[in-house]
This record gives C-alpha cells, structure tokens and sequence, in this order.
C-alpha cells in the first residue's frame, strides 16, 4: 500500500529545496539558513523522508571512476509500448535517469555503463532487439557542469545556498572503503556515520571523514522530490549546439541559472544536454527567448517537453512502473 504524502506548505517547500541544494546538511544548518528552529526543521521534513516525499541518495562521478561510461540514448518508441519500455530501462541498476518526453513517443535515459563490453551489449545487442524500439541516439557525457548541483528550484536566495554549501575538501584517493559507503549512500543518503560504519566495516569517525573527502566530487549526494510538490510544472530538456569555442562558456553559464538543473557537454549531433525546471509554460518561454536568446554562442537549440519522470538520481519514482 503507497504511504499517503504529505501536502508542502511554504515552510516544507523551503526545507524540501535546502535538501535538494544540500542533501546531507544537518538540521541544525537547515534552521539557522532559512530562520527556523532545529526542532520546527525535524517537525516538517522527518514526515517528508518517512513517507518518501524527500529521498536521498548518492550518484557516482565518472571522472572518479575511469571504467564508467556515462551515455546519453534519445530513443523513439512505438507509442503504445513506451511505458513498457521505460519501466524496463529504469529496472536497470545502471540507468540513473529515465523520462518520457515530447508527443509520448521518446525516452530519455542517461545510464552509467560499466565498461566498453557493457555499451557494445546495448547498443549492439539490446536495443537492435527490442522490435518496441524503432531507433535511437547515443551521446557520451564528457563534462557535467557542477554548478547546478545546488540546484533549489528558485526558493532559497543565494545567501541561503551559500550557507547550505560546505567547504570544499581536498581530493581524495580512493580506499577500498569507500567503495562500501558510496553503495550505502546510493540506499540512503541521510544515513548515519553509524549506520554507515556498520555497512562499510569501520568506524563512525572513519566514515564521516571519508564521507566528508568523497562529497567533494567522487560522489553528487542528491535529493529526489516530485517537482510538481514545488509548484515546478514545465520540465524540458534542451538539446544545443554551441559554437566548439564557446561550449564551456555557454554550459557554464547554463548551469548556473536558477532554472537550470543539470548541464553536460556531449558528443553527438547536439553537444550541450540541458535539463531546465519552469514553474509554467510561461516561464519557459522566456528562458529560451530571453535566457538562450541573450547567449550569442549558441547555434541551434532543441527543446523537448518532459511528460513523465520515471526515474532520477538513481531512484524509481513512486507509481512510475
């Protein structure tokens, strides 16, 4: 039986965005950012992790983890077996991401496989046949842009996010370790440093310096929410091609607008992918006149409705299968 969720007043929504911009901040940091008490912080958003509204987690980086391939597929679908073919691509334990876009014939995965043997299988084996399956593009992820990470959906100011945002660590080596804490992460990004030890096999002290090394850019530790619960009603994703000089300067540029939660510079015909979050149509419309239109770097761009999120950050949404 589905948990019953909870409805968000202003005061969840603003504690909802702070565990989208800082998924590990305690409650102690989520009060004094946004001027509540401790105990109002644990009153309004324990009920929001109990009952799955907020889930978090924790999404490797492939630059951390040479044999990782991270890919892009833009595939076409028969229409009336598009939901069949989406709850399968999101069953994999290596997809991360998975959305129905556009007229209800197109899927959007980003999937991070183990290896060069695992994208031959794929691209070469599994999808040529699935006779659902009508054609398909592959991009390879070659730089996300980290800048909308913190990304919290407009509601907190920049001091807020600046207060939520923990000092940057010095890189770290990688320890056998941690390894076991990234795959206690990826289950519950809130875990305790006790809970954690215990998966891992060391101490709490262990674990949250580990922890503390690895959030600096091994791993994205992520908040999964429903969008909608936030008054975010217009998702897209837009495919742009920028002049090859200007592609960082654009992405960066991208991936720090208030409406723009993940940017990543691509192979393939286009070569920014560009996940954006309107509160409406409206808004929308005027990120892509006014805020593509006032970048001169850009020579075409694509934008694609997003009808259903089926997965993100690794998770399942609720009543998506």
């Amino acid at each position: 039986m589905e948990k019953v969720r909870h409805q968000l007043n202003e005061a969840d929504s603003r504690i909802a965005a702070a565990m989208l911009a800082s998924p590990r901040a305690s409650w102690r940091t989520v009060g004094r950012v946004l001027g509540l008490s401790e105990r109002t912080v644990v009153r309004r958003a324990a009920p929001l992790f109990h009952d799955g509204t907020l889930r978090a987690t924790a999404v490797r980086n492939p630059v951390w983890f040479p044999g990782l391939i991270p890919l892009a597929l833009r595939i076409r679908c028969r229409p009336h077996r598009i939901r069949a073919i989406a709850a399968t691509l999101a069953r994999r334990p290596d997809t991360i991401w998975v959305d129905v876009l556009g007229g209800g014939d197109e899927i959007c995965a980003i999937l991070f496989l183990e290896g060069p043997d695992a994208r031959t299988k794929l691209l070469l084996r599994d999808l040529p046949a699935t006779p659902e399956v009508e054609s398909w593009t592959s991009y390879v992820l070659l730089r996300v842009f980290p800048a909308a990470f913190d990304w919290s959906g407009g509601l907190l100011t920049e001091a807020e996010l600046s207060g939520l945002r923990p000092p940057a660590p010095a890189r770290p080596a990688l320890l056998p370790v941690d390894h076991e804490l990234i795959a206690a992460l990826a289950e519950d990004g809130r875990a305790s440093y006790t809970d954690l030890a215990h998966r891992a096999g060391t101490t709490p002290l262990t674990a949250r310096r580990r922890l503390e090394s690895l959030a600096g850019g091994v791993i994205r530790l992520a908040t999964e929410v429903d969008l909608a619960r936030l008054g975010i009603r217009a998702e897209a994703l837009l495919w742009i091609t920028a002049a090859p000089g200007g592609l960082e300067e654009t992405g960066s540029r991208l991936s720090r607008h208030p409406q723009v939660r993940f940017a990543a510079a691509t192979t393939g015909p286009a070569n920014l992918l560009v996940a954006v979050a309107a509160a409406d149509l409206d808004a929308l419309y005027h990120f892509l006149n006014d805020t593509l239109g006032g970048l001169d770097r850009i020579a075409t761009a694509e934008a694609t409705p997003i009808l259903t999120g089926v997965k993100r950050t690794g998770l399942v949404r609720p009543g998506s299968l």
